[in-house]
């Protein structure tokens, strides 16, 4: 068929991309959904059934190293839920500002993790980085006080380690993520995170404000349990190592 359109009439434009930092995927979305519907239902409970979530799906260390004056305490729920709780408290917070500070991170880091990865191995690098944040409390609290561990954090902290791979990768930067195409890019490798002056740059700035926050009990108002820095430092270590287990590399 002959091309009938004028050599001078400009081409037809492409259609426009949609913008990718406004595109969150699903797996965030949903996430985030259950995050809310636990919280909201939460608030309908009376006091003496809300501690029984606590004690059931919270994190609780001296379920492990009571101290002394915890020694005989029997803790609330079944048996196993000092293993589930390794992964459960994640989906508890101690209030809506907890909870909107954790979305928040979750849509900036989470969503550049989850369109690498997809819906299953996000959700599953998330698990492992909320317990790994729950390990890491345990080792640093053995023994001592009292103490409950919710939110999110730990999961975010490693979704954040894998997307600081990502988004430094190739030259990127805090300021190309809506550009990038996180399926595509090549991934840092750990030896190189310390060499990329922008990563190195946004890691110091996150571990510092952690480690601050945590050291001066900074925490979210109105927050019923803290989440401690040590989860955060957990979470972020586990996340970064299985994202090294989980990622296929970058999609030609």
């Amino acid at each position: 068929m002959n091309d009938l359109r004028d050599p001078d009439e400009p081409l037809p434009a492409e259609p426009a991309r949609r913008n990718r930092a406004l595109n969150v995927p699903p797996a965030v979305v949903w996430f985030i959904v259950a995050l809310v519907a636990v919280h909201g239902v939460r608030q309908v409970f009376g006091p003496r059934l809300d501690d029984w979530v606590l004690f059931t799906f919270a994190f609780i260390p001296a379920r492990f190293a009571p101290p002394p004056e915890l020694a005989n305490v029997v803790f609330p729920g079944p048996e196993a839920a000092k293993w589930w709780s390794f992964v459960s408290h994640m989906m508890l917070h101690g209030s809506w500002m907890h909870l909107i500070v954790n979305s928040v991170w979750m849509l900036a880091f989470g969503s550049v993790l989850a369109r690498r990865l997809g819906s299953a191995r996000f959700l599953i690098v998330s698990a492992a980085s909320a317990a790994g944040g729950a390990a890491a409390s345990l080792a640093w609290q053995w023994g001592g006080d009292f103490s409950l561990l919710v939110g999110a954090s730990g999961a975010i902290s490693g979704q954040l380690a894998g997307a600081v791979r990502l988004i430094f990768g190739e030259g990127g930067s805090l300021a190309t993520i809506g550009r990038q195409r996180f399926e595509q890019v090549r991934a840092l490798r750990l030896s190189e995170i310390a060499r990329t002056p922008a990563a190195r740059v946004f890691l110091g700035i996150w571990f510092a404000i952690t480690i601050f926050a945590g050291a001066v009990s900074i925490g979210p108002p109105g927050e019923a349990a803290r989440i401690a820095w040590e989860a955060h430092v957990g979470g972020f270590v586990a996340g970064l190592v299985c994202f090294g287990l989980f990622d296929r590399g970058p999609k030609r």
